[in-house]
């Protein structure tokens, strides 16, 4: 760095500059030069001649004006003008000093300048990235949502073809569900001729070969009448057969079959399934009285089992037989029905036996429904879908009152007479009994 300094002394007048067409000036006039190097920095001083000052004010104390100058005086003022030189270049150096803080501290400014200027470059740079990838990214959600709503647009089309689809199947199953009602009420009468028959000719051989057979005992030689099987057997009557029992309450009497046999006998039969011989799909007023041949297929009445079962404590034991010969059974240490306001709901506890660890009779209590009486909880009607009398719930894993299947017809078959826990919802039974009695018997 050269930094060029102009003194003149002696006039009284000090001037620093750093233009160079100033120097030129001062040589134009005639002034002397003097160059001096401090450090990396050069002054130069311009020293005017002596004539040239006589009449400045700017003189020493020392000197007079108009003394001849002799060459100690020159020296005295040569020692002035080195003294004032050394103040002004200390001075100076100050300045500089000064400056180059200054310029440190404009150079540092304009380094942070810098520095931020790239940041926010960078920042804006971070921006725009990122206004493009938003603008991206709402391309792609825009995109999504177009092809979103054209998939819903499909799957609402498909769904509309489905419901249609739906509603003809719906058509064709009713009109199938009454043929097959058609079919099962002509079933039924061709069923009960032959059933008649077969009656008709089963009492006129046992007429005439065993006339007083006590295999086919029936309690009228005495009409004797009890208020249940177990009645009967705690009287003596032992044999297993058809008697009479009374309506609690009431004076009417009814035929049931008393099996005085299984587990101790004293069983009092309500149901009875083993040829297919009796039509099982009746109507709510036919399964409160009661149907079939107490010595065969029959169902003994709700509202008689109701009254019966709410006397006292009833045990419940539904004994099942397959078509490969099994036997199983399930065993409830509680079985009611409620009267026909609460539809013969029907109530049990504590299963046990050998026909599922879980109770194919819906639980909680489920109300008895019919063909004509729908009280299950699907919007399907159980009865009719299924046949028969059954607590259906939302026809769940057991309809003993089902359509009789024969051998190798009976498989995937879902209205047949079924018990899910134990053989599946597809296997109709072979035969079916359910029996009841006190439970302190």
């Amino acid at each position: 760095m050269q930094l060029t300094v102009y003194f003149f002394l002696g006039c009284g007048i000090f001037l620093a500059s750093g233009y160079n067409s100033f120097s030129k000036s001062m040589e134009a006039i005639g002034k002397k030069q003097y160059q001096v190097q401090h450090g990396s920095c050069s002054y130069t001083f311009l020293l005017p001649e002596t004539d040239n000052c006589r009449s400045s004010s700017y003189v020493s104390n020392a000197v007079q004006r108009d003394a001849p100058l002799d060459y100690d005086d020159s020296v005295q003022r040569l020692q002035l003008l080195e003294n004032i030189m050394e103040n002004n270049t200390q001075w100076l150096m100050k300045v500089l000093n000064q400056t180059t803080r200054l310029e440190l501290q404009l150079l540092e400014h304009s380094l942070s300048t810098n520095k931020l200027e790239r940041q926010i470059s960078d920042q804006t740079n971070e921006i725009t990235k990122l206004q493009e990838k938003n603008s991206f990214l709402e391309k792609r959600v825009l995109e999504m949502e177009d092809k979103h709503t054209l998939q819903l647009k499909s799957i609402k089309d498909e769904k509309d073809q489905l419901q249609v689809l739906v509603d003809k199947q719906n058509s064709i199953i009713e009109e199938l569900e009454k043929q097959l009602v058609t079919a099962t009420v002509n079933n039924s009468v061709l069923q009960k001729q032959q059933h008649d028959l077969m009656e008709t000719v089963h009492n006129l051989l046992t007429m005439i070969s065993t006339p007083n057979s006590k295999n086919n005992f029936i309690a009228k030689e005495e009409q004797i009448s009890f208020k249940d099987c177990a009645e009967a057997f705690k009287s003596g009557l032992t044999t297993s057969g058809i008697y009479t029992l009374t309506v609690p309450n009431t004076a009417q009497e009814k035929k049931a079959y008393c099996d005085m046999e299984t587990g101790g006998g004293g069983w009092t039969i309500i149901q009875r399934r083993e040829d297919g011989s009796v039509d099982f799909h009746r109507t709510w007023k036919e399964y409160k009285m009661g149907f079939g041949d107490p010595a065969g297929e029959y169902w003994l009445g709700n509202e008689f089992v109701s009254q019966l079962t709410n006397q006292k404590r009833y045990v419940l034991k539904i004994h099942l037989k397959d078509w490969e010969g099994n036997e199983a059974y399930s065993l409830y240490d509680q079985f009611s029905l409620a009267n026909e306001e609460s539809k013969y709901r029907i109530y049990l506890k504590g299963l046990t036996g050998t026909a599922g660890k879980i109770s194919s009779i819906s639980q909680p209590g489920n109300d008895f429904s019919t063909k004509d009486a729908d009280n299950d909880k699907c919007i399907c009607k159980c009865s009719q879908m299924l046949t028969g009398g059954w607590w259906f719930d939302a026809c769940g894993p057991s309809n003993l009152n089902g359509m009789y299947y024969p051998l190798k017809q009976n498989n995937n078959k879902f209205n047949g007479i079924k018990w899910y826990y134990w053989k599946g919802s597809g296997y109709s039974l072979k035969a079916t009994t359910m029996m009841i009695r006190p439970a302190d018997f």
